[in-house]
Order: structure tokens, then sequence, then C-alpha cells
């Protein structure tokens, strides 16, 4: 996608001036102001502002909440914007923020405004955005979002950080093993081969390994990148993509906690958009869009059937294992007691909190294993280096 610095004008004959970050060209551009109603005067493609400066997600969240308080003290939209704009540090989300302010300075709506910036805010956002204008409750979607978007930022480090020790062994153990083969290996191949003794097998594959990678690692690192990039490529396709994300739900030790944080993402966002009148057919659509599983979009289109067709969403869920007992029985419960919602935010919450205690099980249990496996591999190549030594000592005796 390229940026594009245009000048456009309203209904109303006024021009003003922006950019827009999520087209391909000049009338792609075109046809996106018209959407929004707006008639294309002249565009140029642009440097991409703050391009090397990132956008975290957590500066979108507490750019969620300081929006959302502000809107409800009964701050006007611009106002909002002026002062959030003012106030963010960093230059590339300041530009964002102030391509949304010129935007609906100019009559756009809110939604519209921050359509050119998905990618950024989500279709989440945008959704609750939408629904809270068309229904009213700007303020408690602003308020929704927030909230939503913390918990989803603080689930995900969760995830994270359980799994950072696990990274960390096994990136000291590859360092370990190189180092090994590549600087340890040849000193030792070098005093074998002084001393003419007979390599067991183990130590000649140990050589044979370590005079390869010193001395065709150009080669395995050009073999090394095609493959991820191949691999990349493989990836990005439909049908792989899908059996990855099948693979996800039930691989070995992981796919467990893949599934619950999918059905957390999945329920939060349907529980949250639901709250603000978002009917159940458009909050599902977004809601599968923001868990990102094609299994799961598959089961999206099989309930919006089924709801269409006059079935209650809580049995429903019952068809589908993907979905906790806890989940489709909360469901039910709000169907009947008119709180949908609320009771699925509540299984939410309490799923994350099994996420959290999976995560932290899962990595007691990693930890030992992941210390034997480093133990046992360093252990093994020590041995084939030292094997040699072993033998030409017993001669001598």
């Amino acid at each position: 996608m390229a940026i594009y610095e245009y000048t456009a004008k309203d209904h109303t004959g006024r021009e003003f001036s922006g950019t827009y970050d999520q087209v391909d060209s000049a009338a792609v551009l075109r046809n996106e102001l018209a959407k929004m109603g707006y008639t294309l005067v002249k565009a140029r493609r642009g440097k991409r502002p703050g391009r090397k400066q990132k956008i975290k997600k957590s500066e979108v969240v507490a750019f969620a909440y300081k929006f959302a308080g502000m809107y409800s003290a009964g701050l006007p939209i611009l106002n909002c914007l002026e002062t959030l704009e003012e106030q963010a540090e960093n230059r590339a989300f300041r530009s964002v923020v102030a391509d949304v302010k010129q935007s609906v300075e100019v009559g756009s709506s809110l939604k519209n405004a921050f359509e050119k910036h998905r990618s950024l805010f989500s279709d989440f956002f945008l959704g609750m955005i939408g629904a809270g204008e068309a229904g009213g409750k700007l303020s408690q979607a602003l308020a929704s979002s927030a909230e939503y978007l913390e918990k989803q930022l603080d689930l995900k480090w969760k995830v994270r950080s359980a799994f950072a020790y696990p990274a960390v062994v096994g990136a000291v153990c590859f360092a370990v093993v190189v180092a090994l083969v590549v600087f340890v290996v040849p000193v030792f191949a070098k005093i074998y081969q002084q001393l003419h003794a007979a390599l067991p097998v183990p130590t000649q594959v140990l050589v044979s390994l370590s005079a390869l990678i010193r001395n065709r690692w150009w080669f395995i690192l050009i073999i090394a990148v095609a493959a991820l990039l191949a691999l990349a490529r493989i990836r990005n396709s439909a049908s792989m993509r899908k059996r990855w994300d099948a693979f996800k739900l039930n691989m070995p030790i992981v796919g467990k906690l893949n599934r619950m944080v999918m059905v957390s993402h999945f329920t939060r966002t349907f529980a949250m958009l639901t709250s603000v009148g978002v009917s159940i057919i458009d909050a599902l659509d977004v809601a599968s869009q923001v868990a990102a599983n094609h299994k799961l979009t598959e089961i999206t289109r099989q309930l919006q059937d089924t709801i269409r067709a006059g079935n209650a969403i809580g049995p429903s869920l019952k068809n589908y294992d993907v979905f906790p007992a806890m989940i489709t029985e909360l469901a039910i419960s709000g169907e009947q007691t008119g709180t949908l919602p609320e009771m699925l935010n509540k299984g939410a919450d309490l799923l994350d909190k099994d996420i959290d205690r999976l995560a932290h099980a899962l990595l007691v249990k990693l930890e030992p294993a992941l210390t034997v496996i480093m133990g046992v591999i360093v252990g093994l190549m020590l041995m084939a280096v030292y094997l040699p030594m072993f033998d030409y000592m017993r001669h001598l005796k």
C-alpha cells in the first residue's frame, strides 16, 4: 500500500487536504473518497510519515481510553481529537490522529474518519464506533472499545510472557551448539589429525558438520533464506492458511491454549458489539474476523444461517465442540434473561483466567523438560568430542 497526499472537496465545494495510506493508486483513492461523499481534486504520492517509528498497540489503547474519557466528560469530538493530537508523543501516531481530525472537520463521520486506518484500529474498533454513532451510544462504545483493547493486549502479553522462558532457553541452546560446532570442534579435529587417532562415527559426523558450517556457511544461509521465503509464500496461500489454522487448534501441548485464546477473542468481540446495538449477524461477522481462524470463520457462517432460520444463538453454539460448555451455558442463560452481552463478557473474563492458569501450567512443565533437553544435546556433543581422546588414552595404557 502507498500513501497519497490529496486535495478534495465536499458537496458544498469546500476544498480540504489530507493523506491516505490504504490505497494502491490515485484511482482507488478517488473511489474511496467518493464513498465518503467527496470529490478528488488532485493527488500525489508522498513519503510515508513516521515510517521508522512504529505505532504500538499500547498507544492505541491509551488513545481509546483518553478519547472515551474526554468525550464522556462532554467535550466535542473535534476538541477531543485536537487534544489527543497534541498529547501524542509518537510522530506517526500524531499524524494518524491529525488525519482523523481533519476528516471529521470536513464533515466525515467518525467511523469513516478512522476507516483509512483500519489496520491500526481494527475491524472491532470501527464496528463499535459505527454502532455507537448510529445508536446514539458513542460514549459507551468508546469506553467499551478501550476496555476491550486493553484486555486483548493484556491477554497477549500474558501468553507471550509465559513462553518467554522457553524461547530464551531455546535461543541459548542454539547459541551453545553453534559455538561448540564452530569454535570447539575444529580445535579437537586438528588434535585428532595430528594424533592419527581413529574417529568414532559420532565424532566423524560432528567434525564433518563443523567443516560444512565453517566452509559453506554462505550456502547454508542462502538455503535458509530461500526456505523461509518459500515457506512464507506457501503459508500465504488460502489452502495452506486453512490447514495451518486447523493445525494450530490441534497441535500438541499448546493446541488447547490456542483454542481458548481464539474463543476468548471471538466471545468478547461479539459481546462488546452486541452491547452497543450491533445486530447478531454483523457482530458474528466482525468477531470471526478478529479471531482470525478459518475454522471459526466456517462455524460463524453456519451460525449466521442458523440464526437467520430463527434459532437462538446459545443452543446453536452447543453444536460446535470448539466452544467450552461454560460459554454455551452462559449464552443460553443470557438469552433467557436478556443479558447476553453481560453474560458473554463474564464468560470471556473466566476464559482469560483459565488461559493464564493453563499457560503457567505449561510453563511449569516445559521449564525442566527444556533444561533436560538442552543438557542432553550439549552432553552428547561433548561426548562425541571427547570419545577419541578416551580411546587414545586407553591405547596408551
